[in-house]
């Protein structure tokens, strides 16, 4: 949304919580845990390289990274009573859905105050930088329309909110950490090739909406891609511009290349010889990898396969090589009775198994 904002001409200011994540806006799910200070400001060090590739911090309307630590860590506890806490009535505090959820297992002080912080931050935004519209995802709507009333009722002036809905799956169930499925920005948390692969994925009764939030593609590119997919949904031709456009806004064009390079491989179409050992390494673990320690001489194809999952028994291991259905890196074992050879080790000492067309593996020999 920033990023569409700052395109049409407004000037955006990235609010980090240095001292908001300290405390942790209330959840339904009940207390969080409370982060330590190096954490905390570990994450805000981290958030402005992950921001930049979105949105420029150059030009007339250049975006501004603020700290909320700046202006909340030396306030005293009388003046934010005083100042801030004066202007929430309790029963609106307590009116709010997700405090009403917790009242009955309880809700600490800590986090019953939270909207105080935050409404905070827009009163001191508009205060200093004239900011009048404050948006983020839908659970924050009670946050930031707090912040709208905290500044008309301390300046008489008028600010606005806006939110957008939370991203769901088809089920209506929610991605994120405690749900399962997170969606990292970071390449240490999530590589580019699963990045990718999330996208891939995407199911097809949310990939339209997906399009339409996240890229930056025209609504007849859209319709047109929409319209493909429902001719032939097995080719997913809307997924495929959805993960190429997600990845390379993220990560850069060589990352989506080498994610579509690394799919096409594992499943036979490519050669894993031309992946970067980063790229490989990343799309083996996502897929499954085992780690065996090298001896004197290189395991049997019967034993790496054993090893690797792929099969139950050293007995199946050799029927499915005499039947034709075992590949080492996309080439199929003839001899039941070979081991590997030096010369089949790809980068850092990696092996792609698979059985089959669709079941794979990867060993690493260290």
């Amino acid at each position: 949304m920033a990023m569409r904002l700052q395109q049409a001409g407004h000037t955006p200011y990235v609010l980090v919580g240095g001292a908001t994540g300290m405390i942790g806006d209330p959840r339904d799910s009940g207390e969080r845990t409370l982060n330590s200070p190096e954490t905390v400001k570990e994450w805000v060090g981290k958030v402005r390289s992950q921001i930049e590739r979105f949105v420029s911090f150059e030009g007339e309307t250049a975006a501004t990274m603020v700290n909320n630590a700046d202006w909340t860590a030396s306030l005293s506890v009388i003046d934010f009573l005083r100042d801030i806490g004066k202007h929430f009535p309790v029963n609106r505090m307590l009116a709010r859905d997700t405090v009403k959820k917790r009242l009955e297992d309880g809700i600490s002080y800590t986090e019953f105050s939270y909207i105080l912080l935050q409404s905070m931050d827009y009163l001191n935004l508009f205060r200093t930088h004239g900011v009048s519209l404050q948006f983020g995802g839908s659970d924050q709507w009670g946050n930031i329309t707090g912040g709208v009333e905290l500044v008309r009722r301390v300046t008489g002036e008028t600010v606005h909110a806006f939110t957008t809905p939370l991203i769901t799956k088809a089920d209506g169930t929610k991605y994120g950490k405690t749900e399962g499925g997170a969606l990292w920005l970071d390449p240490t948390m999530m590589s580019p090739y699963a990045f990718h692969q999330f996208w891939l994925n995407v199911e097809d009764a949310k990939v339209g909406e997906m399009l339409r939030v996240f890229t930056f593609l025209s609504h007849e590119e859209i319709e047109t891609l929409e319209a493909q997919h429902a001719e032939k949904p097995f080719l997913r031709v809307a997924q495929k511009a959805l993960a190429d456009h997600m990845t390379t806004l993220v990560h850069g064009a060589g990352e989506t290349e080498q994610a579509k390079q690394a799919a096409a491989a594992l499943f036979g179409g490519g050669d894993l010889a031309t992946l970067s050992s980063t790229t490989l390494a990343a799309a083996i673990t996502e897929a499954g990898a085992v780690e065996l320690e090298r001896g004197e001489e290189l395991p049997t194809y019967v034993d790496l396969f054993v090893a690797a999952g792929l099969v139950s028994s050293k007995g199946e291991a050799r029927r499915t090589i005499s039947e034709g259905g075992a590949y080492v890196n996309n080439v199929r074992v003839e001899d039941a009775e070979g081991a590997l050879d030096e010369k089949e080790l790809l980068g850092d000492g990696w092996i792609v198994l698979r059985r089959g067309k669709k079941k794979f593996a990867g060993v690493r020999l260290k």
